[in-house]
């Protein structure tokens, strides 16, 4: 890790600081630190920024609530820079909306980023308004029952190809049972949001077993 005396800060003692949720990767805002507000930032591990209308430091969340807890904090290459990765409690934008980032100004109609929150959104549309003909709305039509089944199904295709080796046809047979599981949360009302939080937990739970084991090793 470098050390804050390393940073470029700005003949006005500032440097960028864009911040991003931890989660879903999604640009919030563009804010400035200076030193003493950065100092702040790591020692109570919330994002504290200096504002430069008002030229003071703010706290995001001390009035509002919608506090950003800091994951970590990465300089560029120039050390100019700085990206904050964060777990949110609210809003990031003044506004009230997620991130201050909504207006698009250019969106390609040949390029389309996916996601798997843009794939369960999707869904949730299908099991709406269930369009006629459709193979997500026939499966929301025959219910859990159907869905789980079709699980199984690809459950077991996944390891036959598995077993046999091929990559090609394991990703192909991964992306049909990742989506047959994703047609079950939607139906029943399992977010995204949760399997990820679900997984965190486990992540440090594994971590701190590591540590305990790595530490009754020592003893050994």
């Amino acid at each position: 890790m470098i050390n804050i005396d390393e940073l470029k800060f700005d003949e006005k003692g500032l440097i960028p600081a864009i911040v991003v949720d931890a989660d879903t990767k999604k640009v919030l805002t563009l804010a400035y630190m200076n030193k003493e507000s950065l100092k702040i930032s790591i020692e109570k591990e919330l994002t504290c920024f200096y504002s430069r209308s008002r030229q003071e430091l703010w706290l995001k969340g001390e009035t509002s609530g919608n506090y950003q807890h800091i994951v970590s904090i990465t300089a560029d290459c120039d050390k100019d820079a700085l990206t904050v990765l964060v777990d949110k409690d609210g809003p990031a934008c003044h506004k009230g909306t997620d991130s201050c980032f909504n207006d698009i100004v250019f969106k390609s109609d040949k390029r389309s980023a996916f996601s798997m929150e843009g794939l369960y959104a999707l869904l949730e549309g299908r099991k709406k308004d269930m369009p006629e003909g459709s193979y997500t709305s026939y499966l929301f039509e025959k219910g859990i029952d159907k869905i789980l089944k079709k699980i199984g199904e690809e459950s077991t295709e996944v390891i036959i190809a598995g077993k046999a080796n091929d990559k090609s046809e394991t990703i192909y047979e991964i992306a049909d049972l990742a989506y047959h599981v994703i047609v079950m949360m939607v139906e029943m009302g399992i977010s995204v949001d949760d399997i990820k939080k679900e997984l965190a937990s486990r992540h440090i739970i594994d971590h701190k077993v590591k540590q305990e084991k790595m530490t009754g090793d020592d003893k050994k």
